[in-house]
């Protein structure tokens, strides 16, 4: 393949869309139909935070239910691809400056499992999964996932999940399903963000806290931000970013998600 492989940022959303069948997991199945088959799949998932760089080196990781409170048919699903030792150990001996951890407890969480089960089910993609130190600076983990960017030539899928907007404490749980509720602050960071990220300022995100309180509201933590920062380190400068999933649920909850190619 001449072309990189494509970068994906996935806006995942509340962990019943592993099981659900609405306009969002239609769209994951659809991009996982216009996807070449990836050689691996390296998810890069705000549910897995650690002090250091980490990386999952089992051949068979498990399917991890990292929530409370859903329903049994959401905890039985089981993501059953194999993982890639041989990958995870070419990415610890080539980002050597991040001196990264090979990990073989860790498996698949809800950020990485409930897309792939929609995007590739057959689950014969091996998947590794990259943790977020949360010890890094936004800058620093957009360096660090420039060092990433080796892999895109391997024709290895890099999916990045988290969420732009995500203030669980202000979700409206009574309109889950009007589709045009968004809280006008969060609307207008959303359109913010997108400024940003298809114009490439990459200092303003990752300084986004300078910018306002509206920005602060929408992300009151950095863990689901911080995926954005990682796809976004992975464009060329001759490469655009597209839009899907462009949706707000609940108020305070955006499904924005792009494509780099």
């Amino acid at each position: 393949m001449n072309s990189p492989y494509p970068v994906l940022f996935v806006g995942h959303g509340t962990p019943m869309n592993a099981i659900e069948e609405n306009e969002f997991t239609t769209q994951w199945k659809e991009i996982g139909r216009q996807l070449p088959t990836p050689e691996a799949i390296v998810c890069i998932s705000a549910h897995w935070l650690t002090s250091g760089s980490c990386v999952t080196l089992s051949r068979h990781p498990r399917t991890i239910h990292d929530f409370g409170g859903f329903p049994e048919k959401l905890h039985a699903v089981k993501y059953g691809a194999p993982g890639n030792p041989e990958l995870a150990k070419e990415i610890i001996d080539t980002v050597r400056t991040a001196n990264i951890i090979s990990d073989l407890e860790w498996g698949y969480d809800h950020g990485c499992w409930s897309i792939l089960t929609h995007m590739f089910p057959e689950a014969t993609i091996p998947v590794i999964q990259f943790s977020l130190n949360d010890t890094l600076p936004e800058k620093k983990h957009f360096e660090l996932a420039k060092q990433l960017a080796f892999l895109r030539n391997k024709k290895v899928l890099i999916l990045c999940s988290g969420n732009i907007i995500h203030n669980l404490r202000l979700l409206d749980w009574s309109k889950k399903d009007d589709e045009e509720f968004g809280y006008d602050w969060a609307n207008a960071v959303s359109s913010l963000m997108k400024k940003l990220i298809t114009s490439n300022k990459v200092d303003d995100l990752c300084n986004y806290l300078k910018l306002g309180p509206d920005v602060q509201r929408a992300i009151p933590t950095p863990d689901h931000f911080w995926p954005v920062l990682y796809a976004l380190a992975l464009k060329r400068p001759e490469e655009t970013v597209r839009f899907f999933n462009d949706k707000l649920v609940m108020g305070s909850l955006s499904m924005t998600s792009f494509i780099i190619q």
